[in-house]
């Protein structure tokens, strides 16, 4: 299949470097990854007009990958998506060989450690499925790529499909959307969300189980925050069931871009900032889950359901439980120790380091200082 384009106002065939700089920017609507703590952690644009974003690297540190579609041409109607059927919009797709090559080409000019691919649907979805997996194809058994592959897994994919992606790819996503079938059905009148999502996450959590086959792929998936009119503790909740009951490695959160979908859908009103920090918070609660030790329990909401927006969910928890504290420093196990504003994992394993060799007299000894020092000596005994 060879990549096409097509739009009134266009008076000449593109080539494939101006149909990655088309579907790359198309793919920053899929914002996974967007959000972070500094800038090595968030996506930027290079220079060419590519997204490029962060991953974890296997033995630590840092590096990027190129993340674009492979077709933004879609049958699907998701009311959030600018790309959705029936959008006036630049079309166009590039072929797997095509791909393979120009990516080769980032790779050998190291500029990009991994790909990203992703794609609207074109037909069906395993046809597109099949698009992808070939471009996978190529890069690992023709050229002997054992780099970083990320594969979007579609919408509604049969479970061949799906286990042809998982003997390609380093990790997989199923982009979850919303919590629950009531939301979901608010954004599409296409996909079915039990049949088409939820059986694809199942079916790739059992796929990928330690000891199975796969278990070296990971599984993320992403919330689309504010698209629909859910509350920020049904996603939290699912956001939990999706790490205890299907083991996903990450779940992301990207903030509805208001402007870009449908006008019927129910989407998020507040003003952008607002939006933003809803998804930051909900990072926030997705760290306290993998890192800290946090349960569902421990999340506070509003009355209707709601985040807080002025205030860090575990600074929240620490003066919702006063008797709590103060913690002893030279005492507390590292699990409580996470629980004092202004200590994360890093500074608690330098705390328990520390303590063995002597006193500690201030949170700078374990390299806390500036306003999480105040906070830590608010909720912290030295003495």
């Amino acid at each position: 299949m060879k990549g096409t384009c097509g739009t009134p106002a266009i008076l000449h065939a593109p080539d494939t470097r101006e149909k990655l700089e088309l579907l790359s920017e198309a793919s920053q609507y899929d914002l996974a990854c967007a959000c972070g703590t500094n800038d090595r952690d968030r996506r930027h644009r290079g220079k060419d007009g590519t997204w490029l974003y962060p991953v974890a690297l296997p033995r630590g540190g840092y590096s990027v990958m190129l993340k674009t579609l492979l077709s933004n041409a879609c049958v699907n109607d998701c009311g959030y998506c600018p790309y959705r059927t029936g959008a006036d919009v630049r079309r166009c797709t590039i072929a797997p060989e095509d791909m393979a090559r120009v990516f080769l080409d980032y790779v050998r000019a190291d500029k990009v450690f991994g790909l990203f691919l992703s794609s609207g649907v074109i037909g069906s979805p395993d046809h597109t499925m099949e698009l992808m997996n070939a471009t996978a194809r190529i890069l690992r058994r023709t050229h002997a790529f054992r780099g970083y592959i990320h594969l979007k897994v579609l919408p509604g994919a049969s479970d061949a499909a799906i286990e042809e992606t998982l003997s390609l790819a380093s990790a997989v996503s199923v982009n979850i959307e919303t919590p629950g079938e009531e939301r979901f059905a608010k954004l599409s009148t296409r996909k079915r969300y039990l049949q088409d999502i939820i059986r694809p996450l199942r079916r790739i959590s059992a796929l990928t189980a330690r000891g199975e086959r796969y278990a070296r792929v990971k599984q993320t998936t992403q919330f689309i925050v504010g698209a629909s009119d859910e509350t920020d503790a049904e996603i939290v909740k699912y956001t939990h069931a999706l790490y205890e009951r299907l083991r996903l490695d990450r779940v992301y959160f990207s903030a509805y871009q208001r402007g870009l979908g449908a006008p019927e859908i129910p989407g998020e009103r507040a003003p952008e900032a607002d939006m933003l920090m809803r998804e930051h918070r909900l990072y926030q609660v997705d760290f306290l889950f993998r890192k800290y030790g946090f349960g569902l329990g421990d999340i506070l909401f509003d009355a209707g359901g709601k985040l807080s927006l002025g205030e860090d969910p575990k600074q929240l928890w620490a003066d919702a439980h006063p008797g709590f504290f103060p913690v002893d420093i030279h005492a507390a196990p590292r699990e409580t120790l996470l629980r004092i504003p202004g200590i994360g994992p890093a500074a608690a394993d330098r705390i328990i380091a520390l303590r063995a060799r002597g006193r500690l007299r201030d949170p700078a000894d374990f390299k806390v200082r500036g306003k999480r020092r105040e906070r830590v000596l608010r909720y912290a005994r030295f003495e």
